[in-house]
């Protein structure tokens, strides 16, 4: 009989490269590969020398058991002890050094974006940024190794994936000048305008520190609290409030850079820039209630989407983007102030100039070494691209090194070899915790004589990193802020009423469902407040859910011109990398079943079999049954036959509710009537099962039938 390994078609989530045997195996062999899918970082030196060794050459070696220092053990069940039933001793090294290693094994998660998911890639460039970056990997055909850490903010690393959050999008380009770090997020604006208030936000968001609860969420009154009273996080307290807040996956998710940068190219010219981060699949989202689900039955929804996707050769990708802007004294746009992190520039007003792209090729080979160990920070750059006074930015670029010296046990964390840079190290930085490096010479400091004056240093015609000499205008010192920071409302009206009407409504029960979990009544209204100074019919909505009197605005409301940029429906996408369900049982026929999955396996879409059990179907491997199988998990359902089941009919009117594809071959009909699904509702596809899966692939690129969850009750 065949196997799911066997097939023809990759059926992600093995956790081996090989089949296990039944019996446990006794014959010694060496560690296995890691799976075609899985990778790790490039070895390198401490120094960032290249060597010729292979990947697994830093994994365990040998085909016995030792200790730390080598030496082989005859056995690790039993500690050494005085007779059968004596007490174990004291010199029983192994149990010492095991029990030892295993009582330190964690290291401190990260205070904001504990929880994340990596893979590796490949970024190319297409020479579109030459005339404004002389950074080298940004010149056109120059390709460079990096690696993306996606994650939640408020949670920590145990949460559940799908919270309401915004999402970290990180990149480590290793490139041949040295590592350059774009730490950015999945929403362009920030909460706050100045580092100085990051403790303040992140304590507000986090859980309350009485009951440690709620867990990985902003439905507290402790943020609302602070959102209400600091009104400069309004902006981006709508963005959480929309569908960008629940990533359909993070293949599906937008990144950007949040601050503005300097760019400099060959020539010395300067230009300020914000950096985007654009998914070819097109941006989408998951809907509120399949949050909940996927919280409650897969809470490493997004985890997995990413690990699977890969392993089925559905490699994610995104154009690296940017938005350019004259450098002037004034450092602003179309009256934007550019260094305001709040605030973000309409892509009508400044359009997107592609310089390359970025694909995901491989999942890390070891979560805790990559994706744990692995330490992003703002200040790493690159020749051609410089910061600028942003005061968020400028905190940030002592936070980042700061906190990783914490996590990681001292300052050495860029030798870690997920950290390690593709380029020559040479930085007179010695000793302290985990030095791993073994310097030679008597002299790191500078001038020297003693090591032939080693190292020397290198303008910016040796490839230097010389910050731009911007101007500062002259002043005084003072804790203020520029007078343009104080609009806090335009840019969340902007947002909102660019977006089309279900998603407005979406924004209106996100605000309505979260100040409904605050306890006091004074926050709810004080948020009322502010979000009269938004948009009137949103705050008279709202408050219309809470039970309470919609407030006059205390400001003119801000007119503003839509951006349609900003919406996430109305346009269609490519279908690579989607999951469609088939829905099968032993009346199927055979060769239909075959056919169907080898078209949607052929459109780029990875099938996922669903039958009444597990095991096969008529030779072809079942990856879900009745009881494992989760409407979140799928972007369309083709249904080849029927099934009463309540469990299968509870899933498609999950389907239905949440506006996904549903395909169904005649023998399927009545199934849909049984669950009280329209056939003639919009997204409702039906005739053969080779004509379903054409109607299905054609329904499937705009993401969800948006039509039908217009028609739905609120």
């Amino acid at each position: 009989m065949a196997s799911a390994r066997e097939n023809d078609i990759p059926i992600p989530g093995s956790p081996s490269p090989v089949p296990p045997t039944l019996e446990e195996p006794t014959a010694p062999r060496r560690p296995l590969p890691p799976k075609p899918d899985q990778d790790g970082p490039e070895v390198r030196t401490p120094t960032g020398a290249a060597t010729d060794l292979p990947g697994g050459t830093v994994a365990q070696q040998g085909a016995y058991l030792t200790t730390a220092q080598g030496a082989r053990l005859p056995d690790t069940d039993h500690s050494l002890k005085a007779g059968p039933r004596g007490p174990v001793l004291l010199q029983d090294h192994h149990l010492r050094e095991k029990i030892t290693h295993f009582d330190h094994e964690r290291i401190p998660e990260r205070v904001v974006h504990a929880r994340g998911a990596a893979a590796h890639g490949e970024f190319v460039a297409n020479g579109a940024a030459a005339s404004v970056t002389k950074a080298a990997f940004l010149q056109a055909g120059a390709r460079t190794r990096t690696f993306v850490r996606f994650s939640t903010v408020l949670g920590s690393r145990g949460s559940l994936d799908t919270a309401r959050d915004t999402r970290g999008f990180a990149t480590k380009f290793y490139t041949h000048e040295g590592v350059y770090d774009l730490v950015g997020n999945n929403i362009p604006v920030f909460f706050i305008q100045d580092a100085i208030k990051f403790p303040d936000i992140i304590h507000a968001g986090k859980p309350h520190p009485d009951r440690e609860i709620p867990q990985a969420q902003s439905a507290h009154d402790t943020f609302w609290d602070f959102v209400s009273l600091h009104t400069e996080a309004q902006a981006h307290a709508m963005w959480n409030m929309s569908d960008r807040a629940l990533p359909r996956s993070y293949r599906m998710m937008q990144g950007f850079g949040v601050h503005t940068f300097r760019l400099e190219n060959e020539a010395g010219e300067t230009v300020l820039a914000k950096i985007h981060w654009r998914p070819r699949l097109g941006t989408h989202s998951l809907t509120w209630e399949e949050a909940q689900l996927a919280g409650g039955k897969d809470p490493d929804f997004h985890r997995r989407d990413l690990a699977d996707a890969i392993e089925s050769g559905a490699l994610p990708e995104w154009d690296l983007a940017l938005q350019v802007f004259p450098d002037t004294p004034e450092e602003t746009f179309e009256g934007i102030d550019l260094l305001d992190p709040t605030k973000f520039v309409p892509e009508e007003l400044a359009p997107l100039q592609v310089v390359g792209t970025m694909t995901l090729t491989s999942n890390p080979s070891n979560f805790f070494a990559e994706t744990e160990q692995v330490a992003f920070h703002p200040g790493h750059l690159v020749p051609g691209i410089d910061v600028t006074n942003d005061p968020l930015l400028q905190g940030r670029l002592f936070s980042y090194l700061d906190t990783q010296i914490s996590r990681l046990g001292g300052p050495n964390f860029a030798q870690i070899p997920i950290n390690r840079p593709h380029a020559d190290v040479n930085d007179m930085l010695r000793d302290g915790m985990h030095q791993t490096a073994v310097h030679r010479g008597v002299a790191p400091y500078h001038p020297n004589s003693l090591d032939g004056g080693c190292p020397f240093l290198a303008g910016a015609d040796l490839g230097g990193f010389v910050e731009v000499p911007a101007a500062v205008a002259e002043s005084v010192k003072e804790r203020t802020k520029p007078a343009s920071f104080d609009d806090h409302f335009s840019q969340a009206t902007l947002f909102y009423r660019s977006l089309t009407p279900i998603e407005q409504r979406h924004v209106i029960e996100a605000y309505s469902f979260e100040l409904g979990k605050c306890y006091e009544q004074a926050i709810k209204e004080r948020q009322l407040a502010a979000l009269a100074n938004i948009d009137e019919d949103l705050c008279a909505q709202v408050a219309e859910a809470l039970g309470l009197p919609a407030p006059a605005p205390t400001v003119d409301i801000a007119d503003v011109e839509p951006s349609p940029a900003l919406r996430q429906v109305g346009e269609t996408w490519p279908v690579s990398g989607r999951v469609v369900g088939i829905l099968a049982d032993e009346s199927a026929d055979s060769a239909e079943l075959i056919a169907v999955r080898k078209a949607l396996h052929a459109a780029g879409t990875v099938p996922l079999l669903i039958a009444p059990h597990g095991g096969m179907l008529h030779g072809q491997p079942v990856q879900r049954s009745a009881q494992t199988a989760a409407s979140i998990e799928l972007d369309a359902l083709l249904a080849l036959g029927p099934s009463k089941d309540p469990r299968t009919l509870r899933m498609l009117d999950e389907l239905f509710r949440h506006g996904k594809v549903i395909a169904a071959a005649p023998a399927a009909s009545p199934m849909l009537e049984d669950a009280d699904i329209d056939l003639a509702a919009p997204g409702i596809a039906t005739g053969d099962a080779a004509e379903a899966v054409t109607q299905l692939l054609d329904l499937l690129g705009a993401h969800r039938v948006w039509q039908r969850m217009e028609l739905l009750p609120v």
